[in-house]
């Protein structure tokens, strides 16, 4: 549900230079992007409703819903909002853009448990003969490795800004859509075992979930500095578009860089936080739940004391006091 609206909508070309009323005027209602949108968001919403029907005592937790709606809404941000409009005219709304579908709207979309409420909302015959299969298949396995997905998700970044890929698909609108839906997909496996909101075949700890966000960390600095650091316009679309409003091309792009660098990571240290609080909150959990048996330890020790007889009150006492 969520990769299918990353592959419906692309933008690219020169627009007048943006004004208060951009934010207004400037979205674009695209129906290849509104109706597999609307459907995504019709099954999920769907999905709960059957939930809540069949399952009135254990619906799906209102908090999952409302990540649901803020990564659709991220999405929507990133593909129909100025931000498409304008992404073909300057290369750091084009990272604005990238960022809010990878770091953003992913997330955002996985911590709605879509999978999760898929097995919940399916009939029986239709969950174990169509999703756990899918589920437990070698090749889900495969990508959703965490090793390989964050290796994906690095690989995707650098391949696409240092190939000619990312210039024709700022010429192309079916490349673009496909770049879009590349960028998601990679998203949605990186970020798949480090938020664990649904079932998968890989789980990672706490610590590790911290360092597999913490490498990342690295590679989109390293990235985000050669865009910087170019001393050159990379992408042919930027340098020959004419525009006669905003930065150069150049200033555009080194814009485009600390857009990365600086975005990238400040959001990686805003989910490397959640995952340290989620760790703290573990560790509370588990320290109570051992208090607890240790607590039905000592009570029963207590009880099983009381109940056995005093010393020197036993059978043979009779015998020693004759």
């Amino acid at each position: 549900m969520a990769l299918v609206p990353g592959l419906a909508f692309a933008h690219g070309g020169a627009n007048p230079a943006p004004g208060p009323s951009t934010l207004l005027t400037a979205w674009e209602f695209d129906p290849l992007f509104l109706v597999p949108f609307g459907g995504a968001a019709w099954l999920y919403y769907a999905g709960v409703r059957r939930v809540a029907a069949t399952h009135p005592a254990s619906p799906i937790p209102r908090r999952r819903v409302v990540y649901f709606v803020l990564g659709m809404s991220a999405m929507a941000l990133a593909l129909m909002s100025p931000l498409a409009t304008y992404d073909g005219d300057l290369f750091a709304v084009h990272m604005w853009q990238h960022v809010t579908l990878t770091m953003v709207a992913a997330p955002l979309l996985l911590l709605g448990a879509p999978i999760t409420l898929a097995l919940r909302a399916a009939s029986p015959n239709v969950r174990r003969g169509i999703l756990l299969p899918i589920l437990h298949s070698r090749p889900l396995k495969v990508l959703s490795f965490p090793v390989l997905a964050w290796v994906l998700f690095a690989v995707t970044m650098w391949w696409s800004h240092f190939t000619p890929l990312f210039n024709a698909a700022l010429d192309n609108a079916w490349l673009h859509r496909m770049e879009h839906g590349w960028y998601l997909g990679a998203a949605l496996l990186f970020w798949w075992p480090v938020l664990n909101a649904d079932p998968g075949p890989w789980r990672m700890n706490h610590p590790t979930r911290l360092l597999y966000l913490f490498m990342q960390m690295p590679q989109n600095a390293f990235l985000a500095n050669a865009i910087y650091e170019a001393g050159t316009v990379r992408y042919r679309h930027y340098a020959d578009l004419v525009r006669t409003w905003g930065p150069s091309p150049l200033k555009d792009q080194e814009l485009a860089g600390i857009t990365m660098w600086v975005g990238g990571d400040l959001l990686f240290l805003v989910a490397m936080g959640f995952i340290a609080y989620g760790w703290v909150q573990h560790e509370e959990r588990a320290a109570r739940r051992i208090d607890r048996q240790l607590a039905r330890e000592k009570a029963a020790r207590t009880a099983a004391a009381a109940t056995a007889p005093s010393e020197g009150q036993g059978p043979n006492s009779a015998v020693a006091g004759g």
